[in-house]
């Protein structure tokens, strides 16, 4: 994927080497030294320049980023996309519940990855897949990918830092007690499987987890989850552990008498837009088969 960036240059950062001012700009060193590589990839006033080349006010710096290779691992494939937003740097895309989102051994032609190697291909543009927050395959919502490897570097140190907020809902066994919270429980892969995790309080990463009640018949609670940390089945181990398991997860709570797959869906992904900087706020409704559960009459 091409891309063609500007940036004016302020009285405030007059006088930083190109290379200084990208790093501000959130480019890590791998994408400085990619960019190097690529021809006439720095221009000031449309004047091929150098990575150590200083900057004056009024500057006005160009970065021209070259992809021509593409994922040779995903086979592009027609499947539909709900495509929520697309920019140059970003799109952000409503997954439904059963698309995985990159190809495995089971599951190499039916992935969002496959779809979007399948969009830009017509498009007649090169696409290398890069995923910032990857769902599970049967939790539906917000997923962002980056479109080139300088947006895809800022996400990711933005999720680093926090900045990716993303909530989820859920609908779980019971009424949640209390109603509000945070759950605090490490995880660590269970041991015997290379699929399930566990609360491990000796060998666990760091897990947290923010939840509010929004609903309940006393049957089921529709509830809010935000996360701080992104662990593997972090909401479904962490309800499960406050003793409210999500409905139809296969591997922690095995009841699909209501749904066939974990009632997850991410349903809010907000963050500052990689390239300016802007606010962006995503949202996704509840898809049918989780309303479905919540209009079934008590």
């Amino acid at each position: 994927m091409n891309r063609t960036i500007h940036y004016e240059i302020s009285e405030a950062h007059a006088g930083l080497r190109v290379e200084q001012y990208l790093k501000r700009r959130g480019y890590s060193s791998q994408n400085l030294a990619s960019i190097k590589r690529m021809p006439e990839s720095i221009l000031i006033n449309g004047i091929h320049s150098y990575m150590r080349q200083p900057l004056a006010a009024d500057d006005r710096l160009t970065v021209q980023i070259t992809e021509s290779r593409c994922s040779e691992k995903i086979p592009p494939v027609e499947i539909p996309l709900q495509i929520v937003y697309e920019d140059e740097d970003i799109i952000v895309i409503n997954k439904p519940a059963g698309m995985p989102i990159h190809p495995s051994l089971n599951n190499y032609y039916n992935t969002m990855a496959n779809a979007l190697a399948w969009y830009y291909k017509e498009q007649e543009k090169p696409f290398i897949f890069r995923c910032c927050n990857r769902l599970d395959r049967d939790t539906s919502g917000l997923t962002v990918v980056a479109k080139h490897l300088v947006s895809a570097g800022i996400l990711s140190a933005m999720t680093g830092r926090r900045e990716v907020n993303r909530e989820y809902l859920a609908i779980t066994t019971g009424h949640v007690m209390p109603e509000s919270g945070t759950i605090t429980a490490p995880l660590a892969r269970k041991p015997g499987t290379i699929i399930e995790r566990t609360v491990d309080w000796e060998r666990g990463e760091p897990a947290v987890t923010h939840y509010r009640l929004i609903a309940s018949d006393d049957r089921h609670s529709l509830v809010s989850l935000k996360l701080e940390t992104g662990r593997t089945h972090q909401i479904r181990i962490h309800m499960k552990y406050l003793g409210y398991p999500l409905i139809g997860d296969y591997l922690y709570h095995p009841d699909m008498s209501c749904i066939g797959r974990q009632a997850l869906h991410s349903c809010r992904l907000s963050f500052p837009h990689p390239i300016t900087g802007t606010a962006m706020d995503f949202t996704a409704p509840l898809p049918n088969d989780m309303q479905a559960v919540l209009d079934i009459p008590t």
